[in-house]
């Protein structure tokens, strides 16, 4: 078992505590008293971020609603063959089960689509900020400020990257840890061709070592696939397509990805 789950470990060695199921119950009912509350007191920023996560919650909620009653419909019993003639315009209106066919049907798209990106490794262990950014004092000898932070891991920036004025600049992105190319694995083909990196999608550790376009295990990079000859559906050539990050780079010092086809 890995070392972080400790908290699983002594659940099962010595099991739950024997109101467990009465502390989780009373600490659900009491979650909508506490959303009420934050609704009620926050104030500024804090409360348009949270306004922001509760409405996305009840989309979420009424979607769902939506779902169950599409899938509560009930049709009624479908005639063999119709004592009097109907007309054109009334065919489909015996016919109500067809919701719960659709709803299905875009069930399986979903599926479908949520498979096409699915990645090799789903799960990454966290970094954390001590062990990415490293502490630079900087100012006078008297009272030097400690804002600035160096990145320890390997990084992509763009080509028309500047680096901003040293009074200004808040997190250092060192010259030898920066990374242009990679060794992209074609899936399906089962041949490895080093591409240049585009850009960073998304670092599943933090957003903020997305937006530095910090480079570790299980990074979204997007990589330039023209010289694969990947054509897409309407027949022209692939430029850009995902690729995830599959080693670590600070220990190896290059860059390994899968293709997400």
């Amino acid at each position: 078992m890995p070392q972080n789950e400790y908290i699983e470990r002594h659940t099962k060695l010595y099991g739950k505590r024997l109101d467990h199921e009465e502390r989780t119950r009373k600490k659900a009912a009491r979650e909508g008293h506490k959303q009420s509350e934050n609704a009620q007191n926050l104030r500024g920023l804090r409360a348009k971020l949270y306004a922001k996560e509760r409405h996305a919650q009840k989309i979420q909620m009424r979607k769902a609603i939506k779902q169950h009653e599409e899938r509560n419909v009930k049709g009624a019993a479908d005639e063999k063959e119709p004592t009097n003639p109907v007309p054109a315009y009334l065919l489909d209106r015996a016919n109500p089960t067809s919701a719960k066919a659709l709803s299905s049907q875009i069930k399986n798209k979903r599926a479908e689509k949520a498979a096409r990106f699915s990645v090799p490794i789903p799960k990454v262990k966290g970094i954390s900020e001590e062990e990415l950014f490293k502490v630079v004092k900087t100012g006078k000898k008297v009272a030097k400020k400690a804002w600035k932070r160096v990145v320890t891991k390997p990084t992509f920036v763009g080509p028309d990257f500047t680096r901003r004025p040293v009074k200004y600049e808040r997190f250092i992105r060192p010259m030898g840890l920066r990374y242009k190319k990679a060794n992209v694995t074609h899936p399906t083909l089962n041949v490895t061709v080093q591409l240049p990196i585009l850009g960073v999608k998304k670092n599943p550790s933090n957003p903020l070592y997305t937006q530095l376009g910090v480079l570790t295990k299980g990074t979204i990079i997007e990589v330039n696939v023209s010289d694969l000859g990947i054509v897409t559906a309407s027949g022209k050539i692939a430029w850009g397509r995902y690729a995830q990050i599959t080693n670590n780079p600070e220990n190896d010092g290059c860059l390994n990805a899968v293709l997400l086809v």
